[in-house]
């Protein structure tokens, strides 16, 4: 019999318990709280049951598992269990729990695991990413509890669509070949890929903005199958605490609609150091939308001009 090893992580958070749990039980939004946190598909999903896929980095590696929760909300609590886990885990699960303290309220991170072959390292690799992971999800939650008052003005989403008379699988190559962006597109002045598993993509990126500045940014992206790529921002502008997003290929009429599509976090103690004293949350949210969609509409128009040409 392996043996089960066990972690405990906890925080106090200034917000009532049932923001807390909101947060908690709420997956799909996972990715713009949680640093580690790339991106949460449903699988299955009860009214107190669901089956997830997850992709989260872990001591500087990209994983995934899927998991089954129960959630509980009269209890506060989310129990969880990996169907298929990745190694060196050999079977995780665990509980979240909320307790009302006060006015506020504490949260309790609970995981139980085994590990491959009961490897030592293993055993420390597993305790090294769950202290890590932990700790950011803590932080992310406690962050996002206390302000979720202001959240409505910080979290927004927007989306640009061109239409592309073209195959679809022309306009998806462009975008899946990112490593070829600096050749392809303009505003790229360096990019550099890795796939060390199919369809999970590395990447860091300079671009270059209208006023000349080069900014850097680090992703993670998740290929599926021709026609969805999601991502998120591992490394962000300081105007934001979250950036995520998806491309998506769907066919219409004589081609394809192409859509790039953001979410995003704005990071509210940023706002006037960055844009000036006086400037407010809908300031920050039109200046990224703005920075955002025009590489947006760059990429999709020379994605358009690509696949358009190949036609003939």
């Amino acid at each position: 019999m392996p043996e089960r090893h066990h972690a405990t992580h906890t925080v106090t958070v200034d917000a009532p318990a049932e923001t807390v749990y909101e947060i908690i039980a709420d997956v799909t939004r996972w990715p713009q709280f949680f640093a580690p946190n790339i991106h949460v598909e449903h699988l299955d999903k009860g009214a107190q049951d669901e089956r997830i896929h997850i992709w989260a980095t872990a001591n500087g590696a990209v994983k995934h598992w899927i998991s089954r929760r129960e959630l509980n909300r009269a209890e506060r609590s989310v129990t969880f269990r990996q169907e298929v886990s990745t190694a060196p885990v050999a079977s995780m699960g665990g509980t979240w729990t909320v307790i009302p303290e006060g006015a506020g309220s504490r949260l309790e991170l609970r995981h139980d695991f085994t590990v491959v072959d009961d490897a030592p390292e293993g055993v420390d690799w597993v305790n090294t990413a769950l202290d890590r992971n932990s700790e950011a999800e803590l932080a992310g939650i406690k962050r996002v509890a206390e302000e979720y008052d202001r959240l409505g003005d910080l979290m927004f989403d927007f989306e640009d669509t061109v239409h592309v008379a073209a195959d679809g699988k022309d306009v998806f190559e462009f975008l899946q070949r990112a490593d070829l962006w600096p050749q392809r597109l303009p505003h790229v002045d360096r990019l550099d890929l890795t796939e060390d598993e199919p369809g999970v993509q590395v990447m860091a990126m300079d671009t270059r903005a209208a006023d000349g500045s080069v900014h850097t940014t680090e992703s993670v992206r998740v290929v599926f199958g021709a026609d969805r790529i999601v991502y998120k921002q591992t490394t962000v502008p300081a105007l934001m605490t979250a950036h995520t997003g998806c491309w998506t290929v769907t066919a219409n009429g004589d081609g394809v609609d192409v859509t790039s599509q953001h979410t995003v976090i704005i990071r509210p103690d940023a706002i006037e150091r960055i844009l000036g004293a006086g400037r407010t949350e809908a300031d920050a949210r039109a200046y990224v939308q703005h920075a955002l969609s025009t590489n947006s509409r760059a990429t999709l128009g020379h994605a358009k001009e690509y696949a358009e040409a190949l036609r003939g």
